[in-house]
């Protein structure tokens, strides 16, 4: 997979990759709403969904650990979806995740996440945002007036989508989204079995889509 640097913060370069965020200064990788477990709750409400979600997403993961190395590991809210969705076998896919990879891991627990704090693993928790340098990391955002001048807030929760369009189709895909004003980045959901909501595109709201090894930048209404 391919690495796009883009210079949103003087200081600290931000790396994106197929939603997941490098940041090198702090050898950290970044993702927020994995949503593990969400196809196993759906199958218990009778809605037929495949189980491959799961590992699809974990394959990414390590794919991106892979390549980068990091030391450090952020999930940004939502690892898991539900408690219902907790089976054996979901716990178990993280838990091997967890044995094999060298970077320590720590999640920011997430409005989902709540109900499953339950079940323990071999990681690091945290209700409170995180500061990185001059990166403050939560799942949901922060206000700007909560931030130093030159800092950033980088953040999850939204699942921020747009909408791409022509004459006879139209694609929605998730992308990074740049608030310039409210100093703030949100990261596309990362996993695969996971909802959008559409975001608004100019005015100082740049969105970043990375498409099979390309990076769009769009700054200005669709």
């Amino acid at each position: 997979m391919i690495g796009h640097p883009v210079d949103l913060l003087q200081g600290e370069a931000l790396v994106f990759y197929d939603r997941a965020l490098y940041v090198p200064k702090h050898q950290a990788l970044l993702l927020s709403d994995v949503h593990l477990g969400k196809a196993e709750t759906f199958q218990m409400a009778g809605i037929p969904v495949a189980q491959q979600v799961n590992g699809e997403t974990l394959e990414r993961l390590r794919s991106h650990c892979s390549q980068v190395q990091p030391q450090q590991i952020y999930i940004l809210g939502d690892l898991f979806h539900s408690r219902q969705g907790m089976v054996s076998e979901v716990n178990a896919a993280w838990s091997s995740f967890l044995e094999d990879t060298d970077a320590t891991v720590t999640l920011i627990v997430g409005n989902h996440d709540r109900a499953a704090l339950g079940t323990v693993f071999d990681m690091g928790y945290s209700t409170n945002p995180i500061s990185l340098g001059k990166l403050l990391l939560s799942h949901e955002p922060v206000s700007s007036e909560k931030l130093s001048k030159g800092y950033l807030n980088i953040c999850g929760h939204v699942h921020p989508v747009v909408q791409l369009k022509s004459a006879v189709d139209s694609l929605r895909l998730p992308c990074f989204y740049h608030e310039h004003r409210s100093q703030r980045l949100t990261l596309p959901s990362f996993g695969s079995f996971t909802g959008g909501y559409e975001v608004a595109i100019g005015e100082g709201r740049t969105a970043y889509l990375t498409i099979e090894g390309c990076l769009m930048v769009l700054d200005s209404p669709l």
